[in-house]
């Protein structure tokens, strides 16, 4: 059990979805500006929410109208998607920089950053981006709170984990009213440095933020939740987080994680609980969904209701038709004493089956229910397969099933069989009842013979 929690675990993990390059819209990069907007992402501040506390206001270099206008060349550029005279443009303006105040040098270098990004060259804009910086309080309280949050996050990207923490806690400190994403995204920082503790600590401040501002928290941000707390072996904690996964938002994976979990913990009834709850709101949809509520029920002695859940698997072609599928499904119908549902599942599994063990089940089916042709049919079916632990006793069977037929020869021929094999195992009592079997009939054919001929 405990490797199929880990298993689900780490299937958990693929799910959340470890960020890098291709995931960059979601970091944020959609806020990401030639002119680095103050978005609501990037600066921090809720939409239609004014700050508690009103800062005061950052006297900047003002930009000339010179440089205004050739910031306005190079967005032509950009916009006709010619990135590569943009950046020449650019840099061309930068080989006059003396001539340029802080802000003006912010806005291109910011703008270089952007090209860069477009280009994916990370380690080229968190360069950019970093000049933007520099500048001190010459550039914009919004330029510099977005160029901070958009390096934390590049520098995640290039694998750059303690820089992306440090500036992204340098935004936190200078952006006003930050939601829980900030929050979330150190959470995964963290994970992805192996710091689990200070993983699950920032993705639950990131919740509680949410919680707070009465915002969905997102199944993602659960779901890593569930993970950290059973890598710290905090069961109760994933259960709990499991419980919030399924019913917010309800599927499958986590229904059966949920199951686990209990089965883990030795709480049996849980786990059955549980899984009946997926299986009524159809959830179900591998074999071992089936196969594993099937068993619990069988082990709750509730067979008639695993017998439905076989059924239902195998109609709807989820659970596979084999052998021994088709033998616990049989079962289920003969612990529920449902004999005349179980013999045609049975003949269907022996069918399929490699022994004739399914066949031996079955030859004692049949002779219970006074079945006695078919039971000789089963008889020779198991002994024909073989694998059988004791052959003799199959042949004792089939010997009573003919007998029952008034077939004597044939079962006399039954009870021959049966005292060599029960001799070549040394099964001592078995070579007595074959043989008392023998004498019986020999007797009864006599009877017999002497009534017909008395008659005659």
């Amino acid at each position: 059990m405990k490797a199929l929690i880990l298993f689900i675990v780490f299937s958990l993990v693929t799910f959340i979805g470890v960020l890098g390059p291709s995931t960059l819209g979601e970091l944020g990069f959609d806020s990401v500006s030639v002119y680095a907007a103050t978005g609501d992402r990037a600066s921090g501040r809720t939409s239609g929410k004014k700050s508690e506390q009103k800062k005061k206001t950052r006297r900047v270099p003002t930009i000339s109208e010179s440089i205004f206008k050739k910031l306005g060349t190079a967005q032509e550029f950009m916009d006709a998607k010619d990135y590569v005279s943009a950046e020449q443009f650019l840099q061309d303006m930068l080989n006059r920089s003396k001539k340029y105040n802080g802000n003006e040098l912010g806005n291109i270098h910011n703008m270089i950053g952007y090209i860069a990004f477009l280009k994916e060259d990370y380690k080229g804009a968190i360069y950019s981006y970093e000049q933007v910086l520099a500048q001190g309080e010459d550039v914009t309280e919004g330029l510099e709170v977005t160029t901070l949050y958009t390096i934390a996050q590049l520098s995640f990207v290039v694998e750059n984990y303690q820089d992306a923490l440090d500036y992204m806690e340098t935004w936190i400190s200078k952006a006003e009213n930050p939601g829980p994403e900030p929050r979330i995204f150190m959470g995964q920082v963290y994970y992805q440095m192996k710091d689990y503790p200070n993983a699950l600590k920032q993705i639950q401040q990131g919740i509680s933020i949410a919680q707070e501002r009465g915002t969905k928290v997102k199944e993602n941000w659960w779901a890593l939740v569930a993970f950290l707390f059973y890598e710290k072996e905090d069961f109760q904690g994933y259960t709990d987080t499991m419980k919030i996964l399924v019913k917010e938002f309800p599927k499958r994976d986590y229904w059966i994680r949920l199951a686990g979990i209990y089965g883990q913990e030795g709480q049996e009834q849980l786990q059955l609980n549980t899984l009946q709850a997926a299986y009524a709101g159809d959830y179900f949809e591998s074999k071992t969904d089936f196969t594993n509520l099937a068993g619990l029920l069988m082990q709750r002695e509730a067979p008639y209701k695993a017998a439905k859940v076989y059924r239902d698997g195998l109609e709807r072609e989820i659970v596979e038709r084999s052998a021994r599928n088709l033998q616990s499904y049989g079962q289920a119908w003969q612990l529920a004493q449902e004999v005349d549902e179980a013999i045609p599942v049975f003949e269907e599994a022996a069918k399929l089956s490699d022994d004739g063990k399914i066949f031996e089940r079955l030859a004692y089916l049949y002779m219970e229910d006074d079945q006695y042709k078919q039971c000789v049919s089963s008889a020779d079916g198991a002994l024909d397969k073989g694998g059988l632990r004791k052959m003799q006793t199959m042949h004792i069977v089939k010997g009573m099933c003919l007998y029952n037929q008034n077939k004597l020869k044939g079962a006399r021929k039954s009870f021959v069989s049966c005292r060599s094999e029960s001799r070549k195992d040394k099964d001592t009592n078995n070579v007595r009842i074959c043989a008392q079997w023998i004498t019986f009939i020999d007797r009864e054919s006599a009877r017999q013979a002497q009534l017909a001929a008395a008659g005659g």
